[in-house]
């Protein structure tokens, strides 16, 4: 039915309905978040897509989260994690994020051994949000952990020289690279060096041993045969960086090498009356880690000298029985070597260490040297391993410090440095090889894990003085 109003009361009503409408929007927007349209998606983005840690650790590696939403401050953004693939590892609740502004700390505690993914979540204004996931593996509890930190990136600790600072430079048997690492913190190398190509090698040198003079490390190849019983040419190799600044700020530069050292020590054995077996040890075929086979893993300066060094054998004891002594061979002109020369050997020394063999040694600037001993056959923590001290001197004995801990995974493989052994309660970093443990309980040994920031060796303090 036709409307009777008039054109001018139809005109009126209208206007009242509009005006009630833009009030009614107005009373609306006082609700509505200011500049809502305003707010974009927010961006999350973190240090590192997979993380390791422990049950029980102190200090484990973090993560930076990295945080924003435009138009917005970061300290209105919110940082969590929302969910784990696996809580029995570690929970959301077993997160904690730290800090207010774009970066933010996240660390786990973890629960158990094993693998989880955690979604890391940023909720920003608008209730806008974005996720990223961090892949999460924790290693099992070990003894000691308050004393124990993790160095990640590689599991095959071989070698460790301190440059300063509580920074250390650590060799991997496993590759080339030599990394630095604060060695008080868990978590990844500072810096990196992989000189393969300035050494004219494409294969590993199984770097066992180092020793620091000066400026210069000396570091050294097992010299022996592959597991195999294979002979690689890039075993047999001596090789030395020259050291650039310390702690943090260490450089390391190519120096010196030499690829006979083994073919010495044969010849040299040879040459009076085979004592050790050296020829026998180093045949086609013959395994490198047997009481009668070849391998050196241990290297460091005599007292006094920056010239003559010993080379500490892991195989073979003297004789080549349960209950043998471990061998040490000086090689005298050391610094001669590395530019080429023949090497020159003093008079071997035998030293009684519980019928274990050498597998690092160190001293320190008075003379004080300390040996990881362990057996010649273990690759990992299957057979004893014993900390001895010495004092470097042919025919003077060694003296057992500590035993160290056999029921954690990885053998002991390196000693950082030497503290006063006069002083009591006197402490000294040994840092293990982890590369054939199972780390995370899925049968996958450490150096097979398919991303290196789930690798990593245990380094532990010990008290070596009462």
């Amino acid at each position: 039915m036709p409307s009777s109003a008039s054109p001018s009361r139809r005109r009126s009503v209208a206007a009242v309905a509009s005006a009630s409408g833009l009030l009614s929007l107005a009373f609306t927007g006082l609700n509505a978040p200011a500049h809502a349209a305003g707010y974009g998606t927010p961006t999350i983005s973190l240090s590192a897509g997979y993380l390791s840690g422990a049950v029980g650790a102190t200090g484990d590696p973090d993560v930076t989260v990295t945080v924003g939403q435009s138009g917005a401050d970061a300290s209105a953004l919110t940082v969590a994690v929302s969910a784990s693939s696996t809580s029995s590892v570690a929970a959301a609740g077993d997160v904690s994020v730290t800090g207010t502004g774009t970066a933010r700390r996240l660390t786990v505690s973890a629960r158990a051994r094993g693998y989880t993914d955690l979604t890391v979540k940023v909720t920003g204004l608008g209730g806008k949000t974005a996720t990223k996931t961090l892949h999460y593996a924790a290693s099992a509890a070990v003894q000691h952990s308050t004393d124990t930190r993790y160095l990640t990136g590689s599991s095959d600790a071989s070698a460790a020289v301190p440059v300063g600072g509580g920074y250390l430079v650590v060799a991997d048997d496993e590759s080339n690279t030599l990394r630095l690492y604060n060695g008080s913190l868990s978590g990844a190398p500072v810096r990196t060096w992989d000189f393969s190509d300035d050494l004219g090698v494409d294969k590993e040198i199984d770097i066992e041993s180092a020793a620091r003079v000066g400026n210069t490390i000396y570091w050294a190849g097992s010299l022996g045969n592959n597991k195999d019983g294979e002979y690689k040419s890039d075993r047999n190799r001596i090789f030395t960086t020259v050291v650039n600044g310390s702690g943090a700020d260490t450089a390391l530069t190519p120096g010196g090498s030499y690829r006979k050292l083994r073919d010495d020590l044969v010849a040299w054995d040879k040459a009076n009356g085979d004592r050790f077996g050296f020829d026998a040890g180093t045949q086609d075929g013959q395994v490198p880690k047997q009481i009668d086979g070849f391998n050196v893993e241990g290297l460091e300066f005599a007292p006094g000298s920056a010239t003559t060094a010993y080379l500490g054998f892991r195989a073979p004891l003297v004789p080549p029985v349960d209950g043998g002594k471990a061998l040490i061979v000086p090689v005298t002109n050391i610094d001669k070597v590395v530019t080429g020369s023949k090497a020159v050997f003093g008079t071997p020394i035998q030293l009684d260490l519980g019928g274990l063999a050498i597998r690092d040694i160190r001293k320190n600037a008075a003379n004080q040297y300390l040996i990881v001993a362990g057996s010649w056959a273990a690759d990992d923590n299957s057979d004893p391993y014993a900390l001895y001290s010495w004092d470097g001197v042919a025919g003077h004995a060694p003296v057992k410090r500590a035993d160290l801990p056999t029921s954690d995974p990885g053998g002991w493989e390196a000693v950082v440095d030497v503290p006063d052994l006069t002083v009591p309660g006197a402490r000294a970093q040994v840092i293990t090889d982890d590369g054939s443990a199972d780390l995370y309980g899925d049968g996958t040994e450490a150096k097979d894990l398919p991303h290196d920031e789930w690798k990593k060796s245990r380094a532990t303090w010990f008290t070596v003085t009462p």
